[in-house]
C-alpha cells in the first residue's frame, strides 16, 4: 500500500535502510562527525514542499536512524487553523486509517474531534507535529519535530533546508545569521525557494535566493546549493517517481545528490547555479499566465501549446542575459517550467483569477496555498529588465530598447498583476498578435548576440561574490 510507507510506516525491507545508513554514513564523515553526534538536519519554514522535504529525509534516516540524524522543522508559532479546514481535516484523518490510527496511539485524536466540533482551536504548527501541513492538508506526511524558537532550530544544524518563499529568505536568514556569528564550521545549506529580487541602486542586479543567503549568513556560497526540479510536493510524498537537480560548487553537490537520492525520487547534481535559479523563479511568472489561458480557452491544448512555446522563448531570452552560457531548457529545466504551468500554485493562481474567484485584492498569501511567489517574480524581473542602462538592439528597428520590450508576456503579466491596468484577457491579446515573430527568432537573436550582461550578477560593495 502506497499510502502506509509514504505516511511514515515501514521503509520496506533491510536491505534499503542499509543502503540508507551508508549513505548517511557517507555524509556524516565528510562533515567530521563522531560516533554519538548525530547529523542535525534543521528545515527553516513549512510549506507544502519544505515540510515534504523535510519528511521524506525524516523516512528516510531520522526514523530509522536517530541516533545517527536527527530531523527537524521550524515554522512561526500562533498560525490558527479555521473551523472550516479543522473540519476538513477531521474527514482527512478518518478517511484513512493509518492515520486514524497513529493518532490514536499518539494519544492525539481528541484535539481534532473538539477541533471539528469549535470546542478548541488548532495551530499549524501544532498539526505539522503530527504530519499535517497547512498548505497540504489532504497529503498526510509522518510525525516532524516542530520548534518555532528559530534559534533552538538552526544553531547547530550541520544541514538547513531553507523552505522559505523567496520573499521572506532575507529576513529569516538575517536574524539566522545574527545566531551563527559564533560558529567556527558553517552549516550545508539547501535553498528550494524560486524568486529573486531586484536591485537597482547603485545599478541594476539581481539577487537570487542563495547570494541572499549568503550576504545575511556570512556562509560561503559553496556551502549553499538550489534545490529544484520537475516536482509537485504533494505527489512525491505520494511516491510518484520524480527527478531533480542540486545546483552549486563541486565541494557539496555530487555528495549530496547520493545522500538526498531515493528509488522514487532520483536526484543529479549540475554546476549552473545562477540558470537554476533564475528559471526557478522564471518559471512561477509564466505559470501564472498558464493558469489564465487555460481558464479563459477552456482548456485548450492549441492555446496552452502556443502560450508555453512563446513563454520558452521569453525564459531563453532572459538567461542569455544573466549567465554566459546558460544550462539548455531541457531534461529536468524543462520538465521543471512543464510541471509547473501544467500543476502548480501559480497556474492555479491564474486559473483563479481569469475565473474571478479569486481577487488581486486579496493578495499573494492564498489560505490553503500559501505565497503565490510569481506575482514578486514578475515585479522583480520587469523592474530589472525595464532598465535602460542594459539596453539592447531591437531585432527589427535596430534601436536600443530595455530588454523587457521583448518580452511581451512578461510585459503584459506585470500591467495585469502589478500596475493591474489590464484584466486577465489581455494575456490572450498578447499571444495573439498577428505582429508578433517567431519564438524561435527570439532564441537565435539570445544565442547569435552578446546578450550576456555580467553587470547584472555584479555585486556592490560589501556583498559576498560567487
Amino acid at each position: 500500500m502506497v499510502g502506509s510507507y509514504a505516511n511514515g510506516a515501514g521503509a520496506g525491507g533491510g536491505g534499503k535502510n542499509g543502503a540508507a545508513e551508508g549513505k548517511l554514513d557517507e555524509l556524516r564523515r565528510r562533515l567530521g562527525k563522531v560516533e554519538g553526534d548525530p547529523l542535525r538536519i534543521a528545515g527553516v519554514g513549512a510549506g507544502a514542499w519544505g515540510s515534504v522535504f523535510c519528511a521524506l529525509l525524516q523516512d528516510a534516516y531520522g526514523r530509522d536512524h536517530r541516533d545517527k540524524a536527527q530531523v527537524r522543522v521550524w515554522r512561526r508559532a500562533g498560525r490558527a487553523v479555521d473551523r472550516a479546514t479543522a473540519e476538513h481535516l477531521f474527514e482527512v484523518i478518518n478517511a484513512r486509517e493509518h492515520v486514524l490510527r497513529r493518532l490514536i496511539r499518539r494519544c492525539a485524536y481528541l484535539k481534532y474531534v473538539e477541533a471539528r466540533l469549535g470546542d478548541r482551536t488548532l495551530y499549524a504548527d501544532e498539526i505539522l507535529r503530527d504530519g499535517f501541513c497547512l498548505n497540504m492538508i489532504d497529503t498526510p506526511l509522518c510525525p516532524l519535530k516542530v520548534v518555532t524558537n528559530l534559534q533552538e532550530a538552526v544553531w547547530d544544524a550541520d544541514v538547513v533546508i531553507n523552505g522559505l518563499p523567496s520573499t521572506e529568505t532575507r529576513e529569516v536568514f538575517g536574524e539566522i545569521g545574527r545566531y551563527w556569528k559564533e560558529r567556527i564550521n558553517p552549516p550545508i545549506i539547501i535553498s528550494l525557494a524560486k524568486g529573486i529580487e531586484a536591485s537597482l541602486d547603485p545599478m541594476p542586479r539581481i539577487i537570487t535566493p542563495t547570494q541572499m543567503i549568503a550576504n545575511a549568513t556570512g556562509v560561503p556560497l559553496e556551502n549553499i546549493l538550489y534545490l529544484g526540479g520537475p516536482n509537485i510536493a504533494s505527489e512525491i510524498y505520494n511516491k510518484e517517481y520524480a527527478n531533480a537537480r542540486i545546483c552549486g560548487a563541486d565541494k557539496w553537490r555530487k555528495p549530496l545528490s547520493k545522500f538526498l537520492r531515493q528509488p522514487h525520487f532520483i536526484v543529479w547534481d549540475n554546476s549552473d547555479l545562477i540558470t537554476h535559479e533564475v528559471m526557478g523563479g522564471l518559471k512561477n511568472i509564466y505559470a501564472i499566465g498558464a493558469g489564465m489561458v487555460a481558464a479563459l480557452t477552456n482548456e485548450s491544448a492549441t492555446s496552452k501549446a502556443v502560450y508555453f512555446s512563446l513563454c520558452t522563448s521569453e525564459m531563453i531570452y532572459i538567461t542569455h542575459l544573466l549567465a554566459e552560457e546558460p544550462e539548455r531548457l531541457s531534461g529536468p529545466l524543462l520538465a521543471d517550467t512543464y510541471v509547473t504551468l501544467l500543476k502548480g500554485r501559480n497556474a492555479w493562481y491564474g486559473h483563479k483569477l481569469a475565473k474571478a474567484e479569486l481577487t488581486l485584492e486579496m493578495g499573494d498569501s492564498i489560505k490553503g496555498k500559501g505565497t503565490i511567489q510569481g506575482v514578486s517574480a514578475v515585479n522583480a524581473f520587469y523592474e530589472l529588465l525595464s532598465q535602460g542602462s542594459i539596453s539592447v538592439t531591437h531585432p527589427e528597428t535596430k534601436k536600443h530598447v530595455a530588454p523587457v520590450e521583448l518580452c511581451p508576456i512578461l510585459k503584459t503579466l506585470y500591467k495585469i498583476l502589478i500596475k493591474r491596468e489590464l484584466g486577465t484577457s489581455s494575456i490572450l491579446e498578447a499571444i495573439r498578435d498577428e505582429s508578433m515573430s517567431d519564438p524561435r527568432e527570439r532564441i537565435e537573436m539570445a544565442q547569435r548576440q552578446s546578450l550576456y550582461r555580467p553587470s547584472l550578477l555584479g555585486l556592490p560593495k560589501g556583498d559576498i561574490k560567487l
